[in-house]
């Protein structure tokens, strides 16, 4: 297992997407939410994978996680299992200074949601903030897409 350092953001309302590259299509379902543990499938492109992820510490910046990739076969049997509903977004990897971020922008149940997600090796590794980087949502639980899943985006309004 390793350790996953993310810190996690809103993209400004307004900015033009296009701009930030070609984005892939995700698929996600849940066999587990639960705080202590998430158990994730998710088909990214063509490939698939299962993601096993263990609970924040208490900033939200760090936890456990072990992935493996899967069969795209698999995953489709998997997300059969899954809880409802099954998350739709699409990731858009973008390069700025000496690190990625993931964009990623929501759709059915979560639609107009869209976040940045950038990972670490410190949780003080100091990096360069986007102009379209807006709030830190870091270890804001509603904001993590098992949360999703039991509180979309289109309730909170």
């Amino acid at each position: 297992m390793t350790l996953e350092i993310e810190r996690k953001f809103l993209v400004k309302e307004g900015t033009d997407l296009t701009l930030l590259g070609n984005p892939i299509e995700i698929t996600q379902g849940y066999l587990s939410s639960v705080k202590e543990r998430t158990v994730r499938v998710r088909i990214k492109g063509d490939k698939a994978f299962l993601t096993i992820k263990g609970i924040s510490n208490t900033s939200g910046t760090s936890r456990y996680e072990f992935e493996k990739e899967i069969s795209l076969r698999e995953a489709e049997e998997l997300l059969k299992l899954c809880e409802k509903p099954i998350l739709s977004k699409t990731r858009t990897n973008v390069k700025f200074g000496s690190h990625i971020f993931e964009v990623d922008r929501f759709f059915l149940e979560n639609e107009g949601l869209i976040v940045a997600e950038l990972e670490l090796t410190t949780e003080d590794e100091a990096f360069e903030k986007p102009t379209w980087l807006g709030k830190e949502v870091t270890g804001d639980v509603k904001y993590y897409n098992s949360n999703l899943l039991k509180n979309p985006y289109k309730n909170w309004k």
